[in-house]
């Protein structure tokens, strides 16, 4: 029995292995979200959030759970929100250090947080660009980032960095509350096929993944309505227990640096002498450039223009790739 911020909470089978070849509890995993709340609650407090929930460890069968279970406390914050395709459903929403431990001990791994907060959930306040490099070359994930920052400096964005945990980069760019979910995305493609454009023989927006060349995909679907990105220090569900990990621009000098530098085992190491590199987001929001019409992206390769026949390809190559990293 636990209390968290005044909540009494039954922390069940403690010794359960959520993480078989580390060694990694469900217990040890509830005690690292309690113990990193502090950072990581600024950044998902008042986001309807999706849970990747494991009750039988990483190797288990995997549950993608957005929908709050009616027998959840009444504590736990709430967000209901628009289908767009008709109906609503109610997210969780990670307002505190004790809903962080309630929800590991539903067996949740890792969180995702939508793009915009439940005060206007159809206004995004941030762009994410995923890198997601085709080989194990972080050399040119780390350059790309740099370029791209570079790219969205030039038009008055201040941008911010972290480790995925998994095999990339996000580069997150907070704006002003204001433009709609599709306009964010339009503008994003655009930034990102500049940026495809400078170096393409090594960078694309191809969705579909054959198609790709063994290029670095330039990743902005994140930004549709209801698309979500791993949150700021959400342990990742992959071997080594990874963790999402906000960062300075400069560590991308370090050679070593790549997407699962950082652990639940060398965590607090890492974070013992450096501030919350994403402190200061808040403050640098900008508005949304506004675009002329000739800078309309080309939207041939977006997933919702692809058949059912690529669609389903493209799933199967996602989930063994899923399996195999």
């Amino acid at each position: 029995m636990l209390t968290v911020d005044g909540h009494a909470i039954t922390v069940t089978h403690p010794d359960k292995l959520l993480f078989p070849d580390n060694g990694i509890t469900k217990g040890a995993l509830v005690d690292y979200y309690r113990r990193i709340a502090e950072r990581m609650l600024p950044h998902v407090r008042d986001r309807p959030i999706h849970m990747n929930r494991f009750p039988k460890g990483i190797g288990g069968i995997a549950i993608q759970q957005k929908r709050i279970p009616e027998s959840f406390p009444a504590w736990i914050t709430r967000a209901t929100v628009d289908l767009h395709r008709g109906g609503v459903i109610t997210h969780a929403v990670i307002d505190n250090a004790a809903t962080l431990a309630y929800l590991v001990n539903y067996n949740m791994v890792s969180v995702h947080v939508w793009q915009s907060r439940t005060q206007a959930p159809e206004r995004p306040d941030q762009v994410v660009f995923d890198l997601d490099p085709a080989s194990d070359d972080f050399s040119l994930v780390r350059s790309t980032a740099r370029t791209l920052r570079s790219l969205l400096e030039k038009i008055g964005l201040n941008a911010f960095i972290k480790t995925t945990g998994s095999r990339g980069l996000h580069v997150v760019v907070p704006i002003s509350v204001g433009p709609d979910f599709e306009t964010v995305h339009l503008f994003a493609e655009h930034v990102a096929q500049r940026l495809a454009a400078t170096d393409p023989d090594r960078l694309t927006t191809e969705f579909i993944k054959q198609k790709r060349g063994g290029r670095l995909f330039l990743d902005v679907n994140r930004n549709a309505y209801a698309q979500t990105a791993v949150a700021p220090y959400s342990v990742r569900e992959r071997r080594g227990a990874p963790v999402a990990m906000p960062i300075e621009w400069s560590e991308l000098d370090d050679d070593a640096l790549c997407s699962d530098t950082v652990n639940v085992g060398n965590v607090w190491e890492w974070v013992r002498d450096r501030d919350d590199a994403w402190k200061d987001m808040d403050v640098a929001r900008r508005p949304l450039p506004s675009r002329e019409e000739g800078e309309r992206p080309d939207r041939s390769g977006r997933r919702r223009g692809l058949s059912r026949q690529e669609r389903a390809l493209d799933d199967e190559l996602r989930r063994a790739e899923s399996r195999d990293g």
